[in-house]
This record gives structure tokens, C-alpha cells and sequence, in this order.
């Protein structure tokens, strides 16, 4: 079922047409990815949908109650109150149905009239109803759930959002939008400030929504496990692709293939054509000639022609040199240790990594990846261990922040200071594989947007002519286009590459060594991202097989479940107070599971985190049995 129909719909801002005469149809239950270059009108398009603007020309049609959840880049958020406060706000309509069960409870507490209470118990009762029919018993399950899946630690919850960090904000902004009741969610870079635990616990959250969804992100590892369907949108227009972002790539190169040789043999047939009409039309055959140019305007009219030069996407050329060293072994750590006062970062780290080695890093955010970098440079000393590295290699270092970029330089400037040897017209022909041409080369570089100054960051690098890269998360603010282009120059860079990233599908196609560092330990793997969750999953398997099975109780059967009546209840015998008290116990230990979700080593194991929940679920039931006994016992007092 279509959940948004968009037909013929063209937008303009002033002399920029961002989106002409553009149909499509996002239907419920089906994920979508939306592709396209920076600037290409993805988020313009999630602003139609939404109903932020209007289009100028054609309708948008959201089917009836539809509600849209919209995640944007920058978080739209409020500031006043403290974290919990500003994701719960997303319970609104539970949390007033709990305020109003609260008030109804004091006002029975404080009644005296039996025919008032038998009105305030029965009031009570319906509201309680609805309160559990919309999920109230799982209200606190669920925000600690998401919370501690995003890497929030309960002591978070009560931090004023004002002194949240701005990755902060955009995770306490993700959060509220997934415990939404909105069906249909347009994700605008949802894996920005993530780290890579924190990424996989989105994508399996976001495989488990049936209300259907559309992903703008850079996160091509994301996009190839959840969407069922890819749209591209270039140059105004935009394209429908089957299946994931793997399969779009391939799809959009053979039909650019298919395209070109239909351009040329169209163009050819054209040309002939005309010259035909030309040579012939005042001469010895001009009805033929006459009858083929009128043919020939309808079919070109008709738009059987493909008549503009497809284009492949615009893309950065990287080319790193060949390098000099020929050393063995370019870097060796043995027992190395880092701490700041009590925050252990890692201890008795010992690897080596040969010459031609490609060593990827990776692990959540805080465990020290980039302070080993800077052990490995030289800008930090470890806190025990050692470390050697080969003194005769030339290191190129690419920094996961800009702060070593001159905001006031103009980008030739910059590039000609790396490589003093450059002419200016040397720099700028040199620019224009980076993308930059024309005047674009004298900008200063505090103007450019991050992906533009990763691309001068990259260019300087390259003009180092290293024989080892030491890369701190390369990717940050690259689109997919210089992602790519990016990975096929380290694909043929013939060094050794030392890389620290939470970009999966990076690390797959880069990396042949894997280092993981986690706050309880460290793991190497001699493979790729992909052999590493392989080797995961293949140990919780080993380890659940190797579990003795769980003894089967047997059910003691009573005197009252020999008689041909149903089973009595286990409160009958009870009363009201035991009741109560047991509504307290099951709340406390309700309350005691919630707390567990806080953890974010539970979203480490997915073997504890599905135990946790049945516990949930169980208390839960169990909750609800009690919470009925006493509703049961309270209507005869």
C-alpha cells in the first residue's frame, strides 16, 4: 500500500531547479535508500514529504493518518530539561494517561462515599486499560532499551541537554524519534555521530520497523542490509533501482553503458538522417527528404533519442605514489599499555604489522583507537609497552579533525605551502582532479563544507608521497562518490595502511587485519570486518551449544486442576494488602530490569539483551495478572 504518492512535482529555489517533474511512490513495510551527490536534493525531497514546503508544481498525497517521524541533520530538539526528559517527551500521550492514574488513585485513596468510589474504581479501571493496551507497562523497558542501544549511560539521563555534546544532541534527537509512534521515518544521516556498535544496533532496530521507511547515508554498509529499494537523484531527476546499494551500483554502471552506446548509435543514425534531408530536400528527391525530416521531428519529440552523452558521476581522482621502504617489518608493539589516572584505555596491546600490511582499527567510541595513532606518531608516550617503528619511512598522517587546516588560506594557497615546488598552475590543474576548478580554488578554506576540506586534506596528504598512511577516520564527511574513490586509490596504494574507522564497508574492502578495542578487552583477526562478525557469531554459537539444556519442570498438579472446573487463581487466597504488596514487588523488580538496559554492554550480547527481555515480558505479565487480582478483589470490598 502506498503510504506517500508524489506526482510530477518540480521545486525551485530562486534560479535553482532542485527537483523537475519527479514521481515516485514509497509504500508501507518497505525500506528505501536515497542516493545522490551532496547538493542533490535529498533533503529538499524529505521536506516536501514531511509537508515542510510545498512543491511549486504537482501534489504529494500521504495516505489517511499517516504520521511521519523526520530525523534531520542538525537535531530538532529542546534544550530545557534533562536528557530523559527530552526523549520520554516522545511517551507524551502515555505519560498524561499515567499522570491521570496517579490522580485518580489519590482521589480514591481520599474517598469515602462507596457510591463515589464504585465511580473513581471504575474510572480507574478504564484508564489503567488503555494505559496497558498502548504499552504503558513498557515504557521505561523501552526508552532504557534505545537509550543504552545509542550508548547512553543511565547517569546520562539526568544531564541538562544544554551541556550535551553536539553528537550528543543528534543521538538524544534519534532516540525521541524512535520511540515515536510515527509509521513512516526519514532518516537524514541517522549513523552521523555513531560509533560502530552504536550503528549496528540501529540497523538491527531499524530491520525490525514495518512502517516503512526512506534513508538518506553515507553508511553504504547500512544501506545494502535494509533497503529493499534505491533511489537515485541527479541532476533534478530521479531513478528507481531494485534492491540494495550493492546491487544500485552495478545496476546504474550497466545502464550507463547501455545508455552511452545508445547515444552514440542514436546520434549516428541522426547524423545521417540529416544529412540525408540536407542533400536531398531541394533536389532530386525533396518529397522523400521532406517526409523524413517530419519523421524524424516527431520521433525527436517523442523522446525516442537519446540525445545528451550519459555522464558518469563526478568523482575526485585520488592516485597515491609508489613507495621506497623495504623493510619487513614497519611496526612492532609489544605489551603496550595507556591510562589517564583511573580511565584504562587498553592494556598488554602486542602486535606487529608487516610492510605492505592494510591494519584496520576499530571499536566504540572511547577505548583509545586515536590515542594509539598518536603512540604510533610519537605525539603521545604510552604508559607501559613498548612500540618501534621503522625510522627511515616517511609517515603520512590524515587527522580525524580540520584543525590543521588555516581557515583564512585560500585552497591553492594551502596546496602550494604542502609543495613548494608547485606553480600556481600546477596547483590548480592539480585542484581539479580534487574537484575544485575555475575561481573555486582561491575559497578560503574556513568557507568549504567538511567533505570539500577532507578532499584538500586528502590532495596534501598525497603530495607527502608516503611510504606508510596513518588514517583517522577518512571517510568523515566524504559522499559516496569520493568514498569510493577514496577506497580504490588505498585498493592500489602498494604501502602499508594503518587506519582507524567505523566505516564497515571500508574496513571490508581495505583491511586484511583486523584490531578490535573494547573497554573489557582487545581482539585481532587476520581478516576484514565481515570475517570478524563471522568469527562473532560463529563463538556465541559455539558457546550457546555448549550450555546444558535447561531442566524442565514438572507442573505439580493441585486437587482444585483434577476437578473438571478451570484452575483456581493463585490470589484467591489472598489479601488485598498481599495483593498490593505483590504489586510493589513486581514493580521493584520491573524497575530493576529497566536499570539493566541503561547498560550498554548488554547491546554487546544479544544473548543477554533477548534473556532480559523475556524477564521483562515475564514481570510484565505477571504485573498485569496482579494489577487484575486487585482490581477483581477491590470491586466486592
Amino acid at each position: 500500500m502506498a503510504a506517500v504518492t508524489i506526482r510530477n512535482v518540480t521545486k525551485q529555489f530562486g534560479d535553482q531547479l532542485v527537483l523537475e517533474n519527479v514521481s515516485l511512490e514509497l509504500r508501507t513495510g518497505e525500506t528505501v535508500g536515497l542516493v545522490g551527490a551532496n547538493g542533490a536534493g535529498k533533503t529538499t525531497l524529505f521536506r516536501l514529504i514531511a509537508g515542510e514546503i510545498p512543491p511549486d508544481i504537482g501534489s504529494i498525497t500521504r495516505s489517511r493518518g499517516l504520521e511521519i517521524g523526520f530525523l534531520k541533520q542538525e537535531p530538532d530538539i529542546e534544550l530545557e530539561g534533562t536528557l530523559r526528559d527530552e526523549v520520554g517527551s516522545a511517551f507524551a500521550g502515555l505519560l498524561a494517561l499515567e499522570d491521570r492514574l496517579h490522580d485518580v488513585a489519590d482521589k480514591i485513596a481520599a474517598c469515602t462515599g462507596s457510591d463515589a468510589l464504585s465511580a473513581l474504581m471504575e474510572t480507574y479501571e478504564r484508564i489503567n486499560a488503555q494505559f496497558i493496551s498502548a504499552g504503558g507497562l513498557r515504557l521505561e523497558t523501552k526508552l532504557n532499551e534505545v537509550l543504552g542501544g545509542l550508548g547512553f549511560a543511565p547517569a546520562d539521563y539526568t544531564r541538562p541537554m544544554s551541556t550535551l555534546s553536539g553528537g550528543q544532541k543528534c543521538r538524544a534527537a534519534l532516540a525521541k524519534l524512535l520511540l515515536g509512534d510515527q509509521g513512516f521515518l526519514l532518516l537524514d544521516e541517522p549513523t552521523n555521530h555513531l560509533d560502530i556498535d552504536t550503528v549496528r544496533w540501529l540497523e538491527k532496530f531499524l530491520a525490525g520497523h514495518r512502517g516503512g521507511a526512506v534513508i538518506v547515508s553515507h553508511d553504504r554498509y547500512l544501506l545494502d542490509r535494509l533497503c529493499d529499494r534505491t533511489i537515485e537523484i541527479d541532476r533534478a531527476k530521479v531513478a528507481n533501482f531494485p534492491g540494495n546499494y550493492s546491487n544500485y551500483a552495478k545496476t546504474k554502471d550497466i545502464r550507463l553503458l547501455t545508455q552511452q552506446r545508445q547515444f552514440q548509435k542514436d546520434s549516428e543514425f541522426i547524423k545521417k538522417e540529416q544529412a540525408f534531408i540536407a542533400k536531398h530536400i531541394a533536389a532530386q528527391r525533396p518529397k522523400q527528404a521532406r517526409g523524413r525530416r517530419t519523421r524524424l521531428k516527431r520521433r525527436l519529440k517523442a523522446g525516442e533519442f537519446v540525445t545528451e552523452k550519459p555522464r558518469a558521476r563526478r568523482s575526485p581522482r585520488f592516485a597515491f605514489e609508489k613507495t621506497r621502504t623495504e623493510a619487513s617489518t614497519v611496526l612492532r608493539c609489544d605489551q603496550l599499555g595507556m591510562h589517564y589516572d583511573d580511565n584504562v584505555l587498553f592494556t598488554d596491546l602486542t602486535f606487529q604489522a608487516a610492510a605492505g600490511t592494510r591494519f584496520g582499527i576499530t571499536g566504540p567510541n572511547g577505548t583509545g583507537k586515536t590515542t594509539l595513532l598518536k603512540i604510533i606518531l610519537g605525539e603521545v608516550t604510552p604508559s607501559s609497552g613498548t612500540i618501534a617503528l621503522d625510522p627511515m619511512l616517511n609517515l603520512g598522517y590524515y587527522a580525524q579533525e580540520h584543525t590543521y587546516l588555516d581557515p583564512d588560506r585560500p585552497i591553492v594557497e594551502e596546496i602550494r605551502a604542502a609543495c613548494p615546488e608547485l606553480t600556481e598552475q600546477d596547483a590548480r590543474s592539480l585542484l581539479g582532479r580534487y574537484l575544485f576548478t575555475g575561481d573555486e580554488v582561491f575559497k578560503p578554506l574556513g568557507s568549504l563544507s567538511g567533505g570539500e576540506q577532507s578532499r584538500v586534506r586528502l590532495a596534501k596528504l598525497i603530495l607527502q608521497a608516503p611510504d606508510v598512511l596513518i588514517l583517522d577516520e577518512p571517510t568523515n564527511h566524504l559522499d559516496i562518490p569520493s568514498l569510493e574513490a577514496l577506497e580504490e586509490a588505498l585498493l592500489e596504494f602498494p604501502g602499508t595502511i594503518i587506519v582507524v574507522s567505523h566505516d564497515r564497508y571500508l574496513l571490508d574492502r581495505v583491511v586484511d587485519r583486523l584490531l578490535v578495542i573494547r573497554r573489557e578487552g582487545h581482539a585481532l583477526y587476520e581478516g576484514n570486518y565481515s570475517f570478524y562478525i563471522e568469527q562473532v557469531e560463529l563463538k556465541r554459537a559455539t558457546d550457546k551449544a555448549e550450555q546444558p539444556p535447561p531442566r524442565k519442570k514438572r507442573k505439580r498438579t493441585t486437587a482444585a486442576d483434577r476437578k473438571a472446573g478451570s484452575r483456581p487463581s493463585p490470589y484467591d487466597r489472598l489479601s488485598i494488602e498481599e495483593i498490593e504488596a505483590l504489586i510493589i514487588e513486581h514493580e521493584t523488580q520491573l524497575a530493576a530490569l529497566n536499570e539493566r538496559f541503561g547498560d550498554p554492554a548488554v547491546y554487546k550480547d544479544p544473548e543477554a539483551l533477548a534473556e532480559l527481555r523475556r524477564q521483562v515480558n515475564a514481570v510484565i505479565k505477571g504485573l498485569a495478572d496482579v494489577d487484575a487480582a486487585w482490581q477483581e478483589r477491590a470491586d466486592t470490598q
